[in-house]
């Protein structure tokens, strides 16, 4: 323990991690432990990993970023003093899979809350939607008569349920698909749809239904407010089960939802390699440091559980030391006294 660390934040985030690195320092953390950097990416990913003296790194971002950084890591191996840590927390492709026992209302109050706050942009959010035809068309009236209600406005208004998304370039991407779903034969909109960057970048709550499971809006990591339905056959749950872990490259957060008890644990069982997070009978976000530790595995990171009690353990070097407390005797081995 003791390592100095080099804070650089995202560059859609600058001000709101200077305000907690000044907090800290107004706290008491001694000059120098944290050094705050705001800098462009690929130049700062660049000389952290040709410095001799790199410890770890602890990232958050993309999937293709860090593979950038690992790849650089690797090639510069015989510069460093020791083997860096490396702790990666990327993408998810989410999933909310619905039983035919399952709760309809429980399953609508979820997926809304998971797809939909923070206007999408966590990486735990649900943008997968699993649904047995017998329960289609009751979910789906549910979400769309849920979605009507919910307010897209200004975080400062108390009744707002999301707002605009980050930057102009998260409102390009997530507004492509939208743009790509209209040409789309395989896609139906639901409810939303909606994109206005005239007083902010603002999208409205999207849903579809896709009849290929495949389509990209059910492989891509959208990050934003666009969630996909597959309707599947309620006698084709293996299958099913098949296919949501056969399509994403991810293994972040899923969620079942059944009141068969027997299934549940027949597909936490199944799916074990699909999640680092599974949650049953609510939403696929919401994990709670200290409670909840959180990560996953595939291409969504090292699942090194954040929030957990062995976190901190991936940037420590533990040493163990012996003390021989009464003389030495003899030089003979054990076995030849």
């Amino acid at each position: 323990m003791g390592n100095a660390v080099i804070w650089k934040p995202s560059p859609s985030a600058v001000y709101s991690n200077y305000i907690i690195f000044k907090i800290l320092l107004e706290a008491g953390l001694p000059p120098g432990v944290i050094n705050f950097v705001p800098a462009d990416g690929p130049k700062f990913g660049s000389v952290i990993t040709r410095e001799p003296t790199l410890a770890g790194i602890n990232y958050t971002g993309s999937t293709q970023v860090f593979k950038i950084l690992l790849k650089a890591i690797a090639q510069n191996m015989d510069l460093y003093n020791t083997y860096p840590r490396i702790v990666g927390e990327c993408g998810g492709k989410n999933y909310h899979f619905v039983h035919p026992s399952a709760n309809t209302a429980d399953v609508a109050l979820a997926t809304l809350r998971s797809a939909f706050e923070y206007t999408g942009q966590k990486c735990s959010a649900c943008s997968r939607l699993y649904v047995p035809a017998s329960l289609w068309p009751k979910i789906r009236d549910m979400l769309v008569e849920l979605m009507s209600k919910v307010k897209v406005g200004s975080p400062l208004e108390k009744d707002t349920f999301t707002s605009a998304v980050i930057d102009s370039n998260a409102f390009k991407k997530i507004s492509g698909y939208i743009e790509y779903a209209k040409g789309c034969n395989d896609l139906q909109l639901i409810a939303g749809g909606g994109c206005d960057d005239s007083v902010g970048y603002y999208i409205q709550p999207t849903l579809y239904k896709t009849n290929d499971p495949r389509n990209k809006l059910m492989l891509d990591d959208i990050f934003g407010p666009v969630l996909t339905a597959f309707v599947y056959d309620d006698n084709k749950l293996d299958a099913t089960m098949d296919l949501v872990d056969n399509t994403s490259v991810y293994g972040l957060t899923g969620s079942v939802f059944a009141q068969d008890e027997e299934f549940i644990a027949k597909f936490a069982d199944r799916m074990i390699d699909t999640v680092g997070n599974l949650y049953i009978n609510t939403q696929s976000t919401g994990s709670v440091v200290g409670n909840q530790p959180f990560g996953g595995a595939r291409l969504s990171g090292t699942n090194d559980k954040a929030g957990g009690p062995h976190y901190i353990l991936r940037f420590a070097s533990p040493i163990a030391i012996k003390i021989q407390r009464g003389p030495l005797s003899s030089w003979k081995q054990i076995h030849m006294r």
